[in-house]
């Protein structure tokens, strides 16, 4: 495993359109903490720091800095389908089977630097979240403080699942502009098609047919937290009014995806004529 990862990272480092990309979706993320010291001027009549409303206190602020955080990974997703479209422009794809390198090996040296990344991006996060939320809340609790950490969970699920559907695309199409290109067909399909059943069944039954969808499972893993906010500003305000958890079948959905798109990046390869 060490072995193909460390080939896929030396390819990746010796591309300087790569290592741009990677930087910045590893910088992104401490826009963050810079959101959260900035202060607002609204029509000089007050002064608004978000940080100061508790949208970064402890446990929340696990929910509001995953589900933001999540959106950066467009960044890396181009590096995803740039190491596809990059083997097949540039050859390096037939000359690494020549040097003894498998097709299944292959697929699992793109696979392993996909998780490779997610898991860094989620110890980024976990970093930050807690930097953030030590500095705002006034929770010293350690069960209060790591709780809804399973956010991080999800978090790193989510990126592991889309750049596998990146991935697919990539080996599906090998150009990098053209698997970009079929990812936005695929999120207009899948809404073309929930409007479809919504219209045919009714909204209840298309929502629930939706969230098996590929985007749309993986967009579910962090539902939006704008309700939870509202909720724990109300006087009173009841959790159990909102369901914004993390769901064993929410995972399992987004887990059987993201196999079934690495074994089907493999099939596409085996029995593509390279």
């Amino acid at each position: 495993m060490l072995r193909l990862l460390q080939l896929e990272l030396q390819k990746l480092l010796l591309n300087r359109a790569s290592k741009v990309l990677i930087f910045i979706s590893f910088i992104l993320p401490f826009f963050i903490i810079l959101l959260s010291s900035i202060r607002f001027n609204v029509f000089n009549y007050f002064t608004l720091e978000v940080g100061h409303y508790g949208v970064f206190n402890f446990p929340i602020v696990w929910h509001i800095t995953t589900f933001f955080a999540s959106y950066f990974k467009l960044f890396f997703a181009i590096v995803v389908v740039s190491m596809i479209g990059n083997e097949y422009s540039n050859k390096t794809i037939k000359q690494n089977l020549i040097d003894g390198l498998s097709k299944k090996e292959f697929i699992l040296s793109k696979f392993y630097t996909i998780v490779f990344f997610s898991a860094m991006s989620t110890l980024l996060i976990f970093i930050i979240c807690l930097l953030v939320g030590l500095f705002y809340s006034s929770i010293d609790e350690v069960h209060l403080i790591f709780r809804d950490t399973e956010f991080l969970f999800a978090y790193f699920l989510k990126l592991v699942g889309f750049f596998s559907l990146c991935l697919f695309l990539g080996v599906l199409v090998k150009r990098s502009a053209f698997a970009l290109a079929f990812l936005f067909v695929l999120f207009l399909l899948e809404w073309i098609i929930y409007g479809l059943l919504a219209w045919k069944l009714d909204e209840s039954t298309a929502t629930k047919i939706q969230n098996f969808f590929p985007l749309k499972s993986m967009y579910k893993l962090i539902d939006q937290p704008f309700q939870r906010i509202a909720i724990s500003k109300a006087p009173n305000g009841q959790d159990f009014l909102y369901d914004f958890g993390v769901h064993w079948y929410e995972i399992a959905i987004v887990m059987a995806w993201t196999a079934l798109f690495i074994f089907l990046s493999y099939r596409l390869l085996k029995k593509r004529d390279l």
